[in-house]
């Protein structure tokens, strides 16, 4: 499936009378960048910033600030909301547990991504928003088919409407790039979670 294609045919089929609420769920600013200059001309957006992966905790709270600030600073057409997540890393680590010697883009990120979108759809039942979805897929290291398919089932088991996404297609992520040198924006060199980190500093 070309999730780009179905995300923009989801965008045509809005009620020009009515701009729909949108949870996103945001793992930094970078990453976001792209994404909120994107959809906030067809959404008013709340990023939802729940990542219990990330560590440590400064790293946590590093990437909350450039958020907020990313958000303080980008012009956009409908006004972009914050929501701050609990820091649960010991959620995360219990979710994982065994799997911490995998490589990156295996069943632990499979199991993350789950964690944190299902949080999002929870919130986004809740709160009575119109759509949730995530900007992880962005990033050329995540797997798109994999978030567009849990975003679908937790659309069923939750009752709210998933936004197709496949951020990085139509040069997302270098578009993303492009913002991040404008704004200046801390750019991190790991996923989140000390796994990722680890990866990196062995293979880099």
């Amino acid at each position: 499936m070309n999730y780009q294609k179905e995300l923009e045919k989801q965008i045509r089929a809005i009620d020009k009378d009515k701009v729909p609420k949108l949870l996103l769920h945001s793992c930094c600013a970078p990453c976001s960048s792209y994404v909120l200059e994107y959809l906030s001309e067809f959404f008013e957006i709340t990023i939802y910033y729940y990542n219990p992966n990330i560590s440590p905790v400064d790293e946590f709270n590093k990437r909350i600030a450039e958020q907020k600030r990313l958000i303080s600073k980008l012009p956009t057409k409908n006004q972009i909301y914050f929501i701050e997540g609990k820091y649960e890393n010991e959620k995360f680590e219990q979710l994982i547990k065994g799997r911490e010697e995998e490589k990156e883009g295996g069943s632990r990120c499979h199991l993350c991504y789950n964690l944190r979108l299902e949080e999002t759809a929870k919130l986004a039942s809740k709160e009575r928003f119109d759509y949730f979805t995530t900007t992880l897929s962005i990033s050329p290291y995540k797997n798109s088919k994999v978030l567009n398919e849990i975003g679908k089932e937790l659309e069923s088991k939750y009752n709210i409407n998933y936004l197709y996404a496949d951020f990085k297609k139509k040069d997302g992520y270098k578009r993303s790039i492009e913002l991040s040198k404008i704004y200046d924006l801390y750019r991190q060199d790991y996923c989140g979670c000390i796994y990722s980190k680890e990866w990196k500093d062995k293979y880099k």
